[in-house]
């Protein structure tokens, strides 16, 4: 089985290096202690990730990412669903590319995997941290 699965829900697949998305993921996950071992992303629009929002989470408003956890001791496994509307309009907000705030998204996920919350007192700060460091994972990879 592969270890990954990249699937599109209204929208067209985002233009992303998958073995390098691969290759860093599981590099990120294994920083933390963890496999990367079945994880799906599901890209989609911003009605989808509200439909998403309302069916699972009673949330009623737009985000970027909802991750569904399903990791078992050291191995990921989870679905993440990402709106690629609210990707490129917090990429406007913040002042970053579109391809910047596509791989914080796609990694933001991985992070709540393993472990880390952004909800809490000080928790949004360890993970923009986390975020910042598998980043930087990532420019040296594509490096190489």
């Amino acid at each position: 089985m592969n270890r990954f699965q990249w699937i599109t829900k209204n929208v067209a697949m985002p233009e992303i290096d998958i073995p390098v998305m691969e290759q860093w993921i599981a590099e990120v996950a294994r920083s933390h202690g963890k496999v990367a071992h079945e994880l799906t992303y599901i890209f989609c629009d911003d009605e989808e990730i509200i439909s998403v929002n309302r069916q699972y989470l009673q949330h009623d408003y737009y985000t970027d990412i909802i991750t569904f956890d399903y990791t078992r001791g050291k191995l990921l496994r989870g679905d993440m669903y990402i709106s690629l509307d609210t990707v490129a309009s917090n990429a406007e907000a913040v002042g970053a590319t579109y391809d910047q705030e596509l791989r914080r998204v796609i990694i933001h996920g991985i992070l709540h995997l393993c472990g880390i919350n952004d909800k809490g007192p000080g928790e949004r700060e360890i993970m923009e941290m986390n975020e910042n460091r598998a980043l930087a994972m990532l420019e040296n990879l594509e490096c190489v």
